[in-house]
């Protein structure tokens, strides 16, 4: 019959002395305290490895900081796992590896390298506004969470607050966005499954509102209202600028010089600052070169178009035109990025293509398989289609745009 140990006790431990050379005091099982030489005491667990079945030994720390009844629980949890042919040293490393790994992997730092790669495929506005409500609103309930750990409880608690102030919009972006993060996540092999995939079914949904505008018949008092606005001629320049290219608001303040074909009387935006990451080419009507003429000497040889007034190396802001609107009285009735509607329904109603429209809109085509056969900019068809709508607007602006001609105005002009 094998020898069976009997157990330490803390008076053994207290009183073991060092020697001249290191000795073992056994507490069974393979747990022993080494006493050195030196006079320390080591907590030691041996064991055969469940693989290679080679003798080793783990250890649990100095006493008295791991006293005899935390070293016998670590033997216990080591016991534990070797029952499952798991190595406890193998465990323990792959735990420091864990946690090592969780540091570096917050949910702030995952977004981090998530947001380099997704601004390399939005505008640069676009990318900042991202960031910006993240960082809101986000980043300080659970930026310092390892993605390993979070579960879809823990985003929906981090987004509730957000939802408590009515702010219904950002909840569905932000939804969208962590829920982005996540999969970022998983494709790098962070974590197995994504947990944010339905947490926007845990808000209500907000109800979607059309920009405040105005039908085209109302472009003649829009146009008297912003004549006499104590606006400046830049302003008013980069509002009609706005209106004759019915590009989206960011897209006209930062034109730049050097998007300007005169020779072909185009407008070239580059697919950075464009919404879809499309390269977007804008034909450009008598009346917008005007403006363009207005501007040259306004702008002084900067490079932007319509540079602003503060820090004239920098354009014009994207929120100049609506802050306009606002001082003209027009807050609620008309947003800047509304004049886009008002040029859609007047080329709907004269019977313009509505793939020429929307191609003159950039919009993208929702319709995947229709996208990817229909590849046309329609340039050449928006000429002429543009050139009607500029005169359209230059009618409006003085005022003469009767009933009549709001349905007979000719695609010449």
């Amino acid at each position: 019959m094998a020898r069976k140990t009997k157990p330490l006790t803390d008076t053994e431990i207290k009183a073991a002395k060092p020697k001249a050379t290191d000795y073992q005091l056994y507490d069974g099982d393979g747990l022993t305290l080494l006493i050195k030489s030196s006079g320390s005491k080591l907590w030691q667990f041996r064991y055969y490895r469940p693989l290679t079945k080679q003798r080793t030994k783990q250890s649990f720390g100095a006493y008295p900081a791991i006293s005899l009844s935390d070293a016998r629980k670590l033997r216990a949890e080591s016991r534990v796992l070797l029952a499952k042919d798991i190595d406890p040293q193998e465990h323990q490393k792959e735990q420091v590896r864990n946690s090592q790994e969780a540091k570096t992997n917050t949910f702030l730092l995952v977004a981090q390298r998530w947001w380099n790669v997704k601004k390399a495929s939005v505008t640069e506005d676009y990318a900042d506004d991202i960031w910006r409500s993240l960082e809101r609103d986000i980043f300080p309930a659970i930026g310092d969470i390892s993605v390993t750990e979070i579960k879809a409880h823990t985003l929906v608690k981090a987004v509730q607050p957000v939802q408590a102030r009515g702010a219904l919009e950002t909840v569905r972006r932000l939804c969208q966005r962590i829920n982005e993060v996540m999969i970022y996540a998983q494709n790098t092999g962070l974590i197995d499954a994504v947990p944010s995939v339905n947490i926007g079914k845990a808000f209500e949904k907000p109800q979607k509102k059309n920009m405040p505008s105005i039908r085209p018949d109302q472009l003649p008092q829009l146009m008297q209202t912003m004549r006499t606005a104590s606006i400046s001629v830049s302003t008013r320049c980069l509002f009609m600028w706005q209106l004759l290219t019915i590009t989206r608001p960011a897209e006209a303040a930062e034109a730049r010089w050097d998007e300007i074909d005169f020779n072909a009387s185009e407008w070239k935006i580059p697919a950075a600052r464009m919404k879809m990451n499309r390269d977007h080419t804008v034909p450009l009507s008598d009346e917008a070169l005007s403006i363009l003429e207005m501007m040259k000497s306004l702008s002084g040889g900067r490079e932007f178009i319509f540079p602003s007034r503060i820090k004239p190396t920098q354009p014009m802001n994207s929120q100049t035109v609506n802050a306009a609107l606002k001082r003209a009285g027009l807050g609620g009735v008309l947003v800047s990025h509304g004049l886009r509607s008002i040029a859609s329904t007047a080329l709907n109603e004269k019977g313009f293509p509505p793939d020429v429209i929307e191609a003159a809109l950039a919009h993208v085509d929702k319709n995947e398989v229709r996208r990817a056969y229909n590849r046309s900019d329609y340039l050449e068809q928006r000429r002429p289609m543009m050139q009607w709508w500029a005169y359209f607007v230059k009618k409006a602006d003085s005022g003469r745009l009767t009933d009549v001609e709001l349905t007979t105005l000719k695609l010449t002009g």
